[in-house]
């Protein structure tokens, strides 16, 4: 049954493209004669300009931002983790890490939109740098005031990082090509918490020198390259596509920036902008525009889907380690740093296995998305009920959970995508994507400040510790489920059609033909596995 719903979403949106066959073209043969290997190469020649770059900053924002949680457990039987140095409860701990999450909510869509306005290499550059300057102060933290300023304004900094990356890969790549790129980059998040927690044991060795404690270490030595790649970001990132033929200036705060090369030139750049139109012919958005995004039902669902995962995802990240040493008590802070590295490298190779074939099956993303859950749901069931005689297996439930998290985030932002770039257009992705990233962390907040060591009484030592604050995750993750398959059946139902509110299109066919480029039109099917890297002479 949901297959045929599946089925039925996907005619549906044809149907919305276009109405005339002769329109629609195989990706294998081509549309409006094109060649195929030409856009191949293309897309391939944007990728080393741009996901080397976003992997580096996204591995260093992921490492600054999750070193709170390392810090939880560094060096702590010789009194210098984090709780022990700063004379902080559990409880005001968990509110500083809450804090974040806070800010991030409540600026992640003004910071995309400024973005839209902006030059997005310059707003990506701002970010990562800044990102660096806090994180580099945590070193300083006093006190419980002081862990909650810079948490809180290391959320206003990071805001908008993830919905802007995924806004700046529509600048370059039509929907169906956008997963993989996410999943690439996102790969960095995994690496990082693998790479913080086995640097992490190294930081715990340099534990008094020069009067720091580990922990001080390893929040000022990983802000500094953040900064110098913030720096390098502006002569490095592409700006935004320029119409071939036609000169760029810079002007206002822009005209003090570094002019970087384009991305594409001669040839390359005509096949682009004949293959993605859409992105080339920007229509200015007013506030009446974001008012129609804001109440688009397609919305909540997302929404909701993003809000179980990252939820789960960030309270894995954050409080593994405290989840690793509930499982085994006789774990030493080294071990428990070492053990938490496997569950990114599950998450890493999930994400590495899962996204391009969720590009390719584009139709069925919601089906990717609740399998990959529904393997968290089994390994938080595992780690939670398997015999405290075999800490192993529960252990083994936490790789489970990382397996399963691994694609559901870069899913979910992709199907945004997806959705609202085809009806809204550019101002579509910005607000869609930092609305269900931003309201969607507040699953974040839910698990940073109420469970775990939030949660006094099931932080309570025994062999049912944290089991409520697991289960409640699992509660969460069955709504991210429903609420994906509630998508697919009212998107089969109502459709998906370009938005003549805010585009303006309607009123004539060359406003129409603008968005529904030769990209738009060869993804009414989907590629499935041909072309695969084995396919090809």
């Amino acid at each position: 049954m949901v297959l045929d719903g599946m089925r039925g979403l996907s005619s549906k949106a044809d149907a919305d493209i276009s109405s005339n066959p002769a329109e629609r073209g195989d990706v294998e043969g081509g549309v409006d004669d094109v060649d195929i290997e030409k856009i191949e190469k293309v897309y391939k020649k944007i990728d080393r300009r741009i996901i080397p770059a976003f992997w580096l900053l996204y591995f260093l924002i992921s490492a600054i931002r999750s070193n709170v949680g390392l810090a939880q457990t560094m060096n702590m039987s010789s009194g210098h983790d984090l709780a022990q140095k700063l004379h902080l409860s559990e409880k005001e701990i968990s509110t500083g890490l809450a804090l974040f999450y806070v800010a991030y909510v409540l600026f992640d869509c003004p910071s995309n939109l400024i973005m839209t306005k902006l030059s997005p290499r310059v707003w990506m550059a701002r970010i990562v740098c800044a990102v660096g300057i806090i994180g580099s102060c945590f070193a300083a933290i006093k006190a419980a005031w002081s862990l909650y300023l810079l948490r809180f304004l290391l959320g206003v900094v990071t805001a908008g990082v993830w919905p802007g990356m995924a806004f700046y890969l529509t600048l370059f790549y039509p929907p169906s090509r956008i997963g993989k790129r996410i999943g690439m980059y996102f790969t960095a998040s995994q690496v990082s918490a693998a790479v913080v927690g086995l640097v992490s044991a190294g930081f715990q060795e340099m534990d008094g020198l020069s009067g720091l404690v580990g922990f001080q270490w390893m929040f000022l030595l990983w802000g500094i390259p953040a900064v110098i790649l913030g720096v390098v970001l502006l002569w490095w990132l592409p700006d935004r596509p320029s119409v071939p033929g036609t000169r760029k200036t810079s002007q206002g705060l822009m005209k003090w920036f570094p002019a970087p090369k384009p991305a594409l030139t001669g040839e390359d750049a005509q096949i682009h902008y004949e293959d993605l139109t859409r992105v080339y012919h920007v229509r200015p958005w007013s506030a009446r525009d974001l008012l129609v995004i804001l109440i688009d039902w397609r919305l909540w669902p997302l929404v909701l889907m993003y809000f179980g995962v990252v939820g789960v995802g960030i309270g894995t990240q954050l409080y593994g380690t405290v989840i690793i040493s509930a499982i085994d008590s006789t774990f030493t802070g080294v071990q428990t740093s070492l053990l938490f590295a496997p569950i990114w490298i599950m998450d890493l190779i999930a994400i590495l296995l899962v996204t391009p074939i969720s590009d390719r099956f584009h139709h069925y993303r919601a089906l990717f998305f609740s399998a990959a859950v529904c393997i968290q749901i089994a390994g938080l069931l595992t780690t939670t009920f398997a015999p405290t005689s075999t800490p192993w297996a529960r252990y083994g439930g936490l790789l489970m959970v990382g397996f399963g998290l691994g694609p559901t985030v870069p899913i979910c932002t992709t199907w945004s995508s997806e959705i609202f770039q085809h009806r809204y257009g550019e101002v579509g992705v910005a607000a869609a994507t930092a609305l269900v990233t931003g309201l969607g962390n507040l699953g974040s907040i839910t698990t940073t400040y109420a469970l775990y060591t939030g949660w006094p009484d099931d932080a309570m030592k025994g062999p049912h510790q944290y089991r409520k604050s697991n289960l409640t995750m699992i509660g969460i993750l069955g709504v991210s489920i429903f609420s994906a398959f509630t998508m697919v059946i009212l998107l089969s139902i109502f459709g998906n059609k370009p938005s003549a509110n805010v585009l303006g299109i309607g009123n004539s066919e060359s406003d129409a033909g603008r968005f529904q480029d030769r990209a738009a039109r060869r993804e009414n099917q989907q590629r499935g596995f041909g072309r695969m890297w084995y396919s090809r002479k």
